[in-house]
Protein backbone atom coordinates (compact mmCIF):
# COMPACT_ATOMS: atom_id res chain seq x y z
CA UNK A 1 0.00 0.00 0.00
CA UNK A 2 1.57 3.32 -0.98
CA UNK A 3 1.39 5.89 1.40
CA UNK A 4 -0.95 9.00 0.54
CA UNK A 5 0.46 12.68 0.45
CA UNK A 6 -2.10 15.92 0.59
CA UNK A 7 -3.19 18.18 1.38
CA UNK A 8 -3.72 18.58 -2.56
CA UNK A 9 -5.06 15.28 -4.66
CA UNK A 10 -1.41 15.37 -6.88
CA UNK A 11 0.81 17.76 -5.14
CA UNK A 12 1.15 18.84 -2.05
CA UNK A 13 2.66 22.13 -0.92
CA UNK A 14 6.20 21.67 -0.67
CA UNK A 15 7.16 24.91 1.02
CA UNK A 16 9.23 23.68 3.40
CA UNK A 17 12.21 24.34 5.59
CA UNK A 18 15.19 22.50 4.04
CA UNK A 19 13.31 21.31 0.76
CA UNK A 20 13.96 23.71 -2.74
CA UNK A 21 11.53 24.80 -4.17
CA UNK A 22 10.01 23.51 -8.07
CA UNK A 23 9.11 25.63 -10.32
CA UNK A 24 8.83 23.03 -12.82
CA UNK A 25 6.20 20.36 -13.07
CA UNK A 26 8.70 17.71 -13.82
CA UNK A 27 10.75 18.50 -10.72
CA UNK A 28 8.28 18.41 -8.23
CA UNK A 29 6.72 15.35 -9.40
CA UNK A 30 10.29 13.75 -8.62
CA UNK A 31 10.21 15.46 -5.47
CA UNK A 32 6.38 13.89 -5.08
CA UNK A 33 7.76 10.78 -6.15
CA UNK A 34 10.73 10.99 -3.60
CA UNK A 35 8.53 11.51 -1.11
CA UNK A 36 5.85 8.76 -1.76
CA UNK A 37 8.70 6.36 -1.70
CA UNK A 38 10.42 6.79 1.14
CA UNK A 39 6.93 7.09 3.51
CA UNK A 40 6.24 3.78 1.90
CA UNK A 41 9.97 2.21 2.11
CA UNK A 42 9.46 3.43 5.89
CA UNK A 43 6.70 0.89 6.44
CA UNK A 44 9.05 -1.99 6.40
CA UNK A 45 12.36 -0.26 7.97
CA UNK A 46 13.38 2.36 10.39
CA UNK A 47 15.22 5.66 9.25
CA UNK A 48 18.44 4.71 9.64
CA UNK A 49 17.75 1.93 7.53
CA UNK A 50 16.00 4.50 4.81
CA UNK A 51 19.60 4.42 1.98
CA UNK A 52 19.44 7.31 -0.18
CA UNK A 53 20.76 5.54 -2.94
CA UNK A 54 17.97 2.58 -2.59
CA UNK A 55 15.56 5.65 -2.49
CA UNK A 56 16.40 7.32 -5.69
CA UNK A 57 16.87 4.18 -7.17
CA UNK A 58 13.18 3.45 -6.38
CA UNK A 59 11.90 6.42 -8.57
CA UNK A 60 14.55 6.37 -10.64
CA UNK A 61 16.02 9.67 -9.68
CA UNK A 62 20.20 10.44 -9.13
CA UNK A 63 21.72 11.14 -5.65
CA UNK A 64 22.68 14.59 -7.39
CA UNK A 65 18.41 15.02 -7.77
CA UNK A 66 17.50 14.30 -4.22
CA UNK A 67 19.92 16.85 -2.59
CA UNK A 68 19.38 19.05 -5.06
CA UNK A 69 16.01 19.17 -3.60
CA UNK A 70 16.62 18.17 0.26
CA UNK A 71 19.50 19.96 2.57
CA UNK A 72 20.18 16.52 3.89
CA UNK A 73 18.56 13.11 5.30
CA UNK A 74 16.72 15.16 8.38
CA UNK A 75 15.39 17.87 5.97
CA UNK A 76 14.01 14.96 3.87
CA UNK A 77 12.23 13.26 7.09
CA UNK A 78 11.01 16.32 8.17
CA UNK A 79 9.38 16.85 5.17
CA UNK A 80 7.87 13.56 5.25
CA UNK A 81 7.18 14.25 9.23
CA UNK A 82 5.55 17.97 7.94
CA UNK A 83 3.11 16.45 5.53
CA UNK A 84 1.59 13.68 7.66
CA UNK A 85 0.70 16.31 10.36
CA UNK A 86 -0.93 18.64 7.52
CA UNK A 87 -2.99 15.39 6.53
CA UNK A 88 -3.98 15.33 9.70
CA UNK A 89 -4.62 19.05 10.09
CA UNK A 90 -6.98 18.69 7.10
CA UNK A 91 -8.97 16.07 8.23
CA UNK A 92 -9.44 17.84 11.31
CA UNK A 93 -10.81 20.55 9.62
CA UNK A 94 -12.87 18.60 7.35
CA UNK A 95 -14.20 16.72 10.87
CA UNK A 96 -18.04 18.02 10.63
CA UNK A 97 -20.47 17.88 12.91
CA UNK A 98 -22.81 14.79 12.96
CA UNK A 99 -26.49 14.84 12.74
CA UNK A 100 -27.80 15.34 16.20
CA UNK A 101 -29.82 11.95 16.07
CA UNK A 102 -26.46 10.45 15.24
CA UNK A 103 -25.82 8.30 18.44
CA UNK A 104 -22.96 7.81 20.85
CA UNK A 105 -21.86 4.42 19.26
CA UNK A 106 -22.00 5.78 15.77
CA UNK A 107 -20.23 9.29 17.20
CA UNK A 108 -16.94 6.75 18.40
CA UNK A 109 -17.07 4.71 14.93
CA UNK A 110 -16.73 7.74 13.07
CA UNK A 111 -13.96 9.25 15.41
CA UNK A 112 -11.77 6.14 16.21
CA UNK A 113 -12.05 5.56 12.54
CA UNK A 114 -10.87 8.65 10.82
CA UNK A 115 -7.93 8.69 13.69
CA UNK A 116 -6.91 5.04 12.37
CA UNK A 117 -7.12 5.68 8.52
CA UNK A 118 -4.65 8.72 9.21
CA UNK A 119 -2.18 6.74 11.20
CA UNK A 120 -2.35 3.58 8.62
CA UNK A 121 -2.02 6.37 6.05
CA UNK A 122 1.28 7.57 7.67
CA UNK A 123 2.39 4.93 9.23
CA UNK A 124 5.55 4.41 8.63
CA UNK A 125 6.61 7.92 9.15
CA UNK A 126 4.72 7.86 12.64
CA UNK A 127 6.67 4.99 13.49
CA UNK A 128 9.98 6.51 12.36
CA UNK A 129 9.30 10.00 14.29
CA UNK A 130 8.73 7.39 17.45
CA UNK A 131 11.87 5.79 17.36
CA UNK A 132 13.35 9.12 16.36
CA UNK A 133 11.94 10.65 19.45
CA UNK A 134 14.65 8.94 21.46
CA UNK A 135 17.37 10.99 20.42
CA UNK A 136 15.51 14.29 19.02
CA UNK A 137 12.49 14.59 21.31
CA UNK A 138 11.37 18.00 19.34
CA UNK A 139 10.81 15.65 16.18
CA UNK A 140 7.53 14.13 18.05
CA UNK A 141 6.07 17.63 19.37
CA UNK A 142 3.75 17.99 16.13
CA UNK A 143 2.32 14.79 16.27
CA UNK A 144 1.72 15.63 19.92
CA UNK A 145 0.17 18.63 19.47
CA UNK A 146 -2.25 17.11 16.61
CA UNK A 147 -3.36 13.89 19.50
CA UNK A 148 -4.42 17.25 21.58
CA UNK A 149 -6.03 18.72 18.49
CA UNK A 150 -8.17 15.95 17.85
CA UNK A 151 -9.21 15.81 21.54
CA UNK A 152 -10.47 19.18 21.29
CA UNK A 153 -12.34 19.06 18.10
CA UNK A 154 -13.83 15.61 18.91
CA UNK A 155 -14.84 16.65 22.49
CA UNK A 156 -17.47 18.91 21.49
CA UNK A 157 -19.00 16.70 18.82
CA UNK A 158 -19.22 14.03 22.00
CA UNK A 159 -20.51 16.01 24.58
CA UNK A 160 -24.02 16.18 23.27
CA UNK A 161 -23.95 12.76 23.48
CA UNK A 162 -22.89 12.07 27.09
CA UNK A 163 -25.97 13.73 28.14
CA UNK A 164 -26.63 17.06 30.48
CA UNK A 165 -24.31 18.31 33.81
CA UNK A 166 -21.54 17.46 34.88
CA UNK A 167 -19.59 18.90 31.92
CA UNK A 168 -15.92 19.05 33.53
CA UNK A 169 -16.03 15.67 34.52
CA UNK A 170 -17.62 14.30 31.04
CA UNK A 171 -14.82 16.52 29.44
CA UNK A 172 -11.93 14.69 31.31
CA UNK A 173 -13.54 11.50 30.38
CA UNK A 174 -13.56 12.19 26.84
CA UNK A 175 -9.62 13.13 26.88
CA UNK A 176 -9.17 10.12 29.17
CA UNK A 177 -11.03 8.17 26.60
CA UNK A 178 -8.43 9.54 23.76
CA UNK A 179 -5.28 9.12 25.30
CA UNK A 180 -6.42 5.17 25.76
CA UNK A 181 -7.28 5.34 21.75
CA UNK A 182 -3.88 7.17 20.53
CA UNK A 183 -1.97 5.40 23.26
CA UNK A 184 -3.14 1.83 21.85
CA UNK A 185 -2.72 2.57 18.51
CA UNK A 186 0.80 4.39 19.28
CA UNK A 187 2.08 1.09 20.63
CA UNK A 188 0.53 -1.35 17.92
CA UNK A 189 2.61 1.38 15.62
CA UNK A 190 5.64 1.36 17.68
CA UNK A 191 5.77 -2.46 18.76
CA UNK A 192 3.24 -4.09 17.26
CA UNK A 193 2.26 -6.13 20.56
CA UNK A 194 -0.47 -8.12 19.44
CA UNK A 195 -3.44 -9.46 19.27
CA UNK A 196 -4.46 -6.92 16.91
CA UNK A 197 -2.27 -4.79 14.92
CA UNK A 198 -2.75 -1.02 12.98
CA UNK A 199 -4.33 -2.62 9.54
CA UNK A 200 -6.73 -4.99 11.31
CA UNK A 201 -9.95 -4.43 10.95
CA UNK A 202 -11.10 -5.26 14.28
CA UNK A 203 -8.90 -2.75 15.65
CA UNK A 204 -11.25 -0.08 15.09
CA UNK A 205 -14.08 -1.84 16.17
CA UNK A 206 -12.53 -2.56 19.93
CA UNK A 207 -11.35 0.58 20.47
CA UNK A 208 -14.84 2.31 19.50
CA UNK A 209 -15.81 0.14 21.51
CA UNK A 210 -13.40 1.11 24.39
CA UNK A 211 -14.41 4.36 24.23
CA UNK A 212 -17.91 4.27 23.83
CA UNK A 213 -17.73 2.01 27.06
CA UNK A 214 -15.88 4.50 28.98
CA UNK A 215 -18.17 7.05 28.06
CA UNK A 216 -21.48 5.26 29.09
CA UNK A 217 -19.78 3.95 32.52
CA UNK A 218 -19.89 8.24 32.90
CA UNK A 219 -23.14 8.63 31.57
CA UNK A 220 -24.08 6.20 33.95
CA UNK A 221 -22.35 7.86 36.84
CA UNK A 222 -24.68 10.87 35.73
CA UNK A 223 -27.82 9.02 35.73
CA UNK A 224 -29.82 9.58 38.86
CA UNK A 225 -30.72 6.14 40.05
Amino acid sequence: MQARMRPSADEPDFNLPGVAPSRQKRSRETTLALLRAGADMLRTRSLAELSIEALCTEVGATVGAFYSRFESKEAYFNALMALAARDGEQRLGEMRRPSPDTDLDKLCHIIVSGIIVWMRNHEGVLRAALQHDDTRPDKWTPFKALAKATTERATPLLLPAVGKGRKAAKTRTIAFGFQVVLGTLVNAILNDPGPLSLRANEMETRLAGCLLLLLQAEIDQSTPR
